[in-house]
């Protein structure tokens, strides 16, 4: 069973939950950028929650059933239809051969997730197949004419709607600080938890980069390299704020002031260039 792309959108890329603990080797976790996102449209369809599905950022993405086959929609939300019919979001949709199903850009939020019942069965790299961006594991972004191979289906269970995760308005992070709080001034580290910060239109799956204040170092030294998570909050020379997202380096050298708590990581994948994030301490 197979859905052909007939228009891959922006940026469109298989993501399943990632090949954690490899960071020995150099490799980062990756997978989806929205984890809640994939497991909600694995739910709707009955697949295990790690099942691969298409991470598609901004919409515009076409696909063609050649088979009768189940698909379901989360994360960012925007105009879902077959045919040109409209469709509801974040429930199981019933696709015959022939069908066009297309996904309209999000009205709030960034990435949509399109699963199928029974997962897409592209093969896997390390143990996983989610595409890496940066360090090119896994399969390409999708094309025009691209075949997507999809495992063996079964029937959707009958459950409520799931609620959207696509947000509009500020986006609040828990964070705490360190490892290298210290290496800012005090009034930085204010900065840091006070202001409004906005998202760049630089951002990516690598990192999610912020503008405003610029925040001061208490130290001119050079960091040697050190180990990073997903989430970590490195200061770069020009005194911006970059939040590492699931493709990150597993090493870096600008100090990290502090981490985002891995439950509010997500939110990140859906939050938009000119949104606002705030910095919210715990711990």
């Amino acid at each position: 069973m197979t859905l052909v792309v007939e228009s891959p959108g922006l940026l469109t890329l298989v993501q399943d939950l990632g090949r954690p603990g490899l960071g020995h080797l150099g490799v980062s976790p990756s997978g989806a950028f929205d984890r809640s996102a994939l497991r909600q449209v694995n739910l709707v369809l009955g697949n295990q929650p790690g099942a691969a599905a298409l991470e598609v950022l901004r919409g515009a993405l076409v696909v063609r059933a050649e088979s009768p086959t189940w698909v379901a929609v989360t994360g960012g939300a925007g105009l879902i239809t077959v045919d040109g019919d409209p469709r509801a979001y974040g429930r199981a949709i019933r696709l015959q051969p022939g069908q066009r199903f297309a996904l309209g850009a999000p009205t709030a939020g960034l990435r949509t997730y399109v699963g199928v019942a029974g997962g897409l069965a592209v093969p896997k790299e390390l143990g996983s197949r989610s595409t890496d961006t940066l360090a090119g594991l896994g399969p390409d972004p999708l094309t025009t004419g691209d075949r997507l191979e999809i495992g063996t289906t079964t029937h959707p269970p009958d459950i409520e709607d799931v609620p959207q995760l696509g947000r509009t308005g500020e986006v609040t992070l828990d964070v705490m600080l360190g490892p290298r709080d210290n290496w800012f001034s005090a009034a930085a580290v204010r900065q840091l938890l006070e202001s409004p910060w906005q998202v760049s239109p630089a951002s990516d799956r690598v990192g999610v980069r912020l503008t405003g204040p610029v925040l001061e170092r208490s130290r001119a030294d050079e960091l040697p390299s050190e180990p990073c998570v997903r989430g970590s909050i490195q200061v770069s020379a020009d005194g911006q704020p970059i939040v590492f997202g699931p493709d990150h380096p597993v090493t870096g050298g600008y100090p990290v002031i502090a981490v985002v708590l891995d439950r509010h990581t997500d939110r990140l994948a859906q939050s938009a260039p000119g949104q606002v994030v705030r910095f919210s301490r715990v711990g």
